[in-house]
């Protein structure tokens, strides 16, 4: 095969793949928030893993790692304090954080609204630990983004059993967050 062969039946080998604003299976996450899947793992051939996060003020991680992806996190809405590399930074809407894999991290929401975050994982090889630590949402649940089930037991359960995770520890802030 020619060069622009090979590329052109590399680059046709995965579908495309089109989602609009609202669309997207949503899963209540058992962590806090709600998930709208925009591109699952088996979408992208494993490349990538993207989900939007609907979150309530005050929702916050254990700090964690992922030790086969990057973890990028996208706020489109919001405020966001990520704990990374020891420091704590304040990402707004507009802003990025990005934690390579391997490196311990967390998050809390604290803008007073609420945030909307994308998180991007590359490869998507974590999917199964977020598909089982949620439960499906209907797409017309009124339920606002703070009454979805919370269950830290079955995130753990769920880093356990699939991977894609290690829960290293409590959140590490240095202030509680106030609800």
């Amino acid at each position: 095969m020619n060069g622009r062969a090979e590329l052109m039946s590399a680059s046709t080998a995965r579908k495309s793949l089109v989602r609009a604003t609202e669309d997207g299976e949503r899963r209540w996450f058992f962590g806090g928030g709600l998930h709208i899947w925009k591109a699952a793992a088996d979408d992208t051939e494993g490349a990538f893993l993207l989900f939007e996060d609907r979150v309530a003020h005050g929702k916050v991680t254990p700090l964690h790692l992922h030790p086969d992806s990057d973890e990028t996190m996208i706020v489109l809405q919001g405020e966001i304090l990520m704990h990374l590399d020891g420091a704590e930074h304040t990402v707004r809407a507009g802003g990025i954080a990005s934690a390579p894999r391997g490196i311990p991290h967390a998050f809390k929401v604290s803008g007073a609204d609420g945030a909307r975050l994308l998180c991007l994982h590359t490869p998507g090889c974590c999917q199964a630990f977020y598909w089982d630590a949620s439960e499906p949402a209907r797409s017309d649940d009124s339920r606002g983004i703070d009454a979805g089930p919370v269950d830290m037991g079955r995130v753990q359960a769920s880093a356990k059993k699939n991977g894609g995770i290690e829960i290293l520890g409590p959140p590490p802030f240095s202030q509680v967050a106030q609800g």
